[in-house]
C-alpha cells in the first residue's frame, strides 16, 4: 500500500521543463531599453535565489567535486546506490544523523517534493523510502545532466543562498562557470555542512581535494575570505537602484525598461563630477532624470550621488524640496494666457511691500540696485523677483495653485496657505514633478503623466499653446538672460533649449530645469539632510550637469526651435526712452494675436496700478490691510519687513538700502553708517534697526527679517 502510494506520488512529480520553468529567482535583471542589464533587483527578501544556470555554464571542477563528495556512482545508479545500502548496516543506511547511501537524484527529490523534504530531526523510515521511489522514478524520466543541472540550481547553501548562481556570486564574486578546483571544493562542502564554521568546511574542502589528488594549500585562507564575503554585491553595473524601485517586479527575468543605459552612465558620471568639482562647499547629493518629450518615458533617473552622499538610499528625483525660481515660467504662461502681460510689457523692477498675515513682504534680487522698467520678457529670462511676484500677485495664488496642480505638481495647500512667496517658489515639489511639468511646455501646453510602469498615461491641456510658445521662447533666449547671467553661461547652448534655474532660500536647494525638441532634462543639486550650501547657485551647481546631458543627447543631432503655432505673431516692437536711451532695445517680439503693440512706455500711473493690483490680490488672499508709508523717522525697512533674497544672484551683489531722516543707522546695536541713506549687504536672520538724532536721541526702531542666505539664521529678542 506504501508503494502504490509513493507511487502515485511519484507521477505528479514536475518534468525537468517544468521544474525549470517554476524556478523563481529573487533577484530580477533590469535591463535598459536595448537589452543592457544595469540593475538588480531583490524582490524576495526570504532566499537569495538567482537565474537559473544551464549545466554547460558551470565549472566542470564544480560538477567533479560535487559527485565526488555527493554521490561517487552517480552516473551508474539509476536513483538508489544500492551498492553503498549493501555495504553499510541498515542503522547506518537510515540513521536520522547521517546521509549515507542518499544519491544526488535522492537529495533532489527532497528539494522538489515537499513531503519528502527532510524535517529538522531527520528523515523518517517511510521518508525515506519514498525519497528512493521518487529519485527512480525521476531517473526513469530525466537524463543525468538534468538531474545534476536541478540539484545544483536548487539545493540550498548557506544562509539564505539557494542554488549555486547566488553562491558563486555571492562568496566567489564570479559566475558558476569560473570556478576553480578550489572554489569548488569549498562548494561542495557547503553541502553537507551549510552553515558549519569556516575551520570544519575547510577541512572537509580539503577531503573533497584530496580525493582528486590535489594538495589543500591556502584551502583554510580561501575559505575563510568567501565565508566572509557572504552578502557582497552581485556582479555587473547597478546603474539604477531607485528607479528599479518604481517598477513591478515581473516573474520573468530579466525585465525591460525604458532606461538609456548610455545617457545613465553620463548622468551619473556628470554629477559625480560636479560635486566633487564642489567641493568644500558643504553639497554631496544631487540628482537627474530625463524625459523623452512625446512619449513621457524616463531615460535616465539618477537618485543619489552614490558614494559621495551621506544619504545614498534617498530617492532625490522623488524628493519634495523648493524649486526656487523655477516655477516662474509657468506664472507668466498663466499671464499670458490671461492676457493681462505680453513678453514686451513693461514691469517695474523697484521696491514695493506687500502686506500678508505675518508682515510686509519686500521681494528683493540679490541685486546692488532694482532694474526699473523691464519687459516681461528680459523679468523672467534674468529671473527678477520683484516683476514675478507683482505678476504672481496679479494672478493671484488660488490661481497658481490650481495651475500647478494641473500641470501634475500636486501642491497639498490652498494658494492662502502659500500666499505670494509662490512666485518664488515657496512650495515644495519634487524633481520628477518639475520636469514633467516643464515637459508640458515643450509639448505645447499638453501634460501628460511620466509613464511608468506602475502609473497610467493620462494627457490633458493643461496651458494654452499660444501662452506655452511664448514662455519657451523667453526660456531659449540667451539675450533676456543677460542682465543676471551674462551671454556666457551653461544656460547658453548650441542648438535650441529652453531653461531655467533656481535656487531656495538659504542656498538649500539648487535647480536647472529645461529641454530641447525631444528631452526634458531636470537637475538637482543640495544636500539630502537640507543642510544649506555655501555659496551655489541653480547656475553654478545643477546647470553645468545638465548642460553636460544636453549635449549628450544631441551631439548627433542638433535641437531644432518649435514652430510658431496659430495664434501667435512676431511684431516689430520699440520701448520708450528714458534719459536719453531707451530702455530696451527695438524687436521682433512675439504676442498672442489682439495683444500686440509696436510701441511700449512706461509711466507713473502704470507702476501704481501694478503695485495696487499686487497689493489687492495680498489683502484678498491673507485679509491684511496696507498702510500709508511714514515720513519721518525710518522709511524703509517698514516694521515686519520680510527680505526674500534669491540666492541665484551673486552674494556679493546684495544690497538692502535704508532711507529715513538724516541720522546714525544702528543695526543690532552697531553702528553701520550715517546719512539719510545707507546700503547694507544683508546678513540672514532677524534684526533690529534704530535710527538715532546727532543729539542721541533713538527716533525710531524697526524690525525685520532677512531670508534667502546660506548660513544659520540668528534669533534675537
Amino acid at each position: 500500500m506504501i508503494f502504490l502510494v509513493f507511487s502515485s506520488a511519484a507521477q505528479a512529480l514536475p518534468t525537468f521543463p517544468e521544474l525549470k520553468r517554476a524556478h523563481r529567482p529573487s533577484d530580477i535583471t533590469l535591463l535598459d531599453r536595448v537589452g543592457t542589464p544595469i540593475q538588480t533587483l531583490r524582490t524576495d527578501m526570504t532566499v537569495r535565489r538567482l537565474p537559473w544556470v544551464a549545466l554547460q555554464d558551470i565549472s566542470p571542477a564544480l560538477m567533479q567535486a560535487v559527485v565526488l563528495s555527493e554521490d561517487k556512482r552517480f552516473y551508474e545508479h539509476s536513483g538508489v546506490d544500492w551498492s553503498a545500502i549493501a555495504n553499510s548496516a541498515w542503522s547506518n543506511t537510515w540513521n536520522r544523523k547521517t546521509r549515507g547511501a542518499s544519491t544526488l537524484t535522492m537529495q533532489l527529490a527532497g528539494l522538489i517534493d515537499d513531503g519528502l523534504a527532510r524535517p529538522a530531526g531527520g528523515r523518517s523510515v517511510t521518508q525515506k523510502i519514498g525519497q528512493a521511489i521518487t529519485a527512480t522514478q525521476i531517473e526513469a524520466r530525466w537524463s543525468k545532466s538534468d538531474i545534476l543541472e536541478a540539484y545544483l540550481n536548487s539545493v540550498p547553501f548557506r544562509g539564505e543562498v539557494v542554488g549555486i548562481n547566488a553562491l558563486s556570486l555571492t562568496l566567489f564574486g564570479k559566475h558558476p562557470s569560473g570556478l576553480d578546483a578550489h572554489e569548488a571544493a569549498i562548494t561542495a562542502a557547503l553541502l553537507r555542512g551549510p552553515n558549519a564554521p569556516a575551520a570544519t568546511v575547510a577541512q572537509r574542502a580539503c577531503g573533497v581535494l584530496q580525493l582528486q589528488a590535489l594538495k589543500c594549500e591556502g584551502i583554510t585562507a580561501l575559505t575563510e575570505t568567501a565565508l566572509v564575503r557572504q552578502g557582497a554585491p552581485m556582479l555587473g553595473e547597478q546603474l539604477a537602484p531607485h528607479f528599479a524601485r518604481q517598477l513591478k517586479p515581473a516573474p520573468e527575468s530579466p525585465q525591460r525598461s525604458s532606461l538609456d543605459a548610455s545617457l545613465q552612465r553620463v548622468a551619473i558620471s556628470a554629477l559625480q563630477r560636479q560635486l566633487t568639482e564642489l567641493h568644500g562647499r558643504n553639497v554631496q547629493d544631487g540628482a537627474v532624470v530625463v524625459l523623452d518629450n512625446a512619449s513621457g518615458e524616463v531615460l535616465a533617473w539618477v537618485g543619489s550621488s552614490g558614494d559621495l552622499s551621506g544619504a545614498a538610499q534617498v530617492d532625490g528625483v522623488l524628493a519634495k524640496r523648493q524649486p526656487g525660481s523655477t516655477l516662474k515660467p509657468f506664472i507668466y504662461a498663466l499671464a499670458f494666457e490671461k492676457k493681462l502681460i505680453t513678453p514686451a510689457s513693461l514691469l517695474d523692477d523697484a521696491p514695493t511691500q506687500i502686506a500678508t498675515q505675518s508682515g510686509l513682504y519686500i521681494p528683493q534680487n540679490y541685486d546692488r540696485e532694482f532694474k526699473g522698467w523691464v519687459s516681461a520678457r528680459t523679468a523672467l529670462g534674468a529671473s527678477l523677483n520683484v516683476p514675478a511676484v507683482r505678476v504672481g500677485a496679479m494672478l493671484g495664488p488660488e490661481a497658481l495653485v490650481e495651475r500647478f496642480n494641473a500641470l501634475g505638481l500636486a501642491l497639498p495647500q490652498s494658494g492662502g496657505y502659500y500666499g505670494n512667496a509662490l512666485a518664488l517658489g515657496g512650495a515644495e515639489v519634487s524633481l520628477l514633478g518639475l520636469t514633467n511639468a516643464y515637459r508640458a511646455l515643450a509639448n505645447g501646453g499638453v501634460f501628460s503623466s511620466v509613464a511608468l510602469p506602475t502609473r497610467a498615461a493620462k494627457s490633458k491641456r493643461a496651458l494654452d499653446a499660444s501662452a506655452a510658445y511664448l514662455t519657451t521662447n523667453i526660456l531659449a533666449d540667451n539675450n533676456a538672460r543677460v542682465r543676471t547671467f551674462g551671454l556666457d553661461s551653461w544656460l547658453a547652448t548650441r542648438g535650441f533649449a529652453a531653461v531655467k534655474t533656481g535656487t531656495s532660500k538659504d542656498m538649500r536647494d539648487n535647480w536647472c530645469v529645461g529641454y530641447t525638441d525631444r528631452y526634458t532634462v531636470g537637475v538637482w543639486v543640495g544636500n539630502a539632510s537640507g543642510e544649506a550650501m555655501h555659496q551655489v547657485s541653480g547656475v553654478s551647481g545643477a546647470a553645468p550637469i545638465w548642460a553636460t546631458l544636453v549635449r549628450h543627447l544631441h551631439r548627433q543631432q542638433p535641437s531644432v526651435a518649435p514652430r510658431m503655432p496659430q495664434g501667435v505673431v512676431l511684431v516689430a516692437t520699440q520701448f520708450a526712452e528714458q534719459g536719453g536711451q531707451a530702455r530696451e532695445a527695438s524687436r521682433d517680439e512675439v504676442f498672442i494675436a489682439g495683444t500686440e503693440q509696436t510701441q511700449q512706455a512706461a509711466s507713473v500711473q502704470t507702476a501704481s496700478a501694478q503695485t495696487a493690483s499686487a497689493q489687492t490680490a495680498s489683502a484678498q488672499t491673507t485679509g491684511a490691510q496696507t498702510t500709508g508709508a511714514r515720513h519721518y523717522g525710518i522709511s524703509s525697512p517698514r516694521d515686519g519687513s520680510l527680505f526674500a533674497i534669491d540666492p541665484d544672484i551673486p552674494p556679493a551683489a546684495q544690497r538692502i538700502t535704508f532711507e529715513g531722516e538724516s541720522g546714525v543707522w544702528m543695526l543690532d546695536g552697531k553702528r553701520v553708517g550715517a546719512g539719510p541713506r545707507v546700503s547694507w549687504p544683508p546678513w540672514p536672520g532677524r534684526h533690529a534697526l534704530s535710527l538715532v538724532s546727532r543729539s542721541g536721541q533713538t527716533l525710531q526702531t524697526v524690525r525685520f527679517e532677512v531670508r534667502g542666505a546660506n548660513v544659520k539664521t540668528v534669533q534675537f529678542k
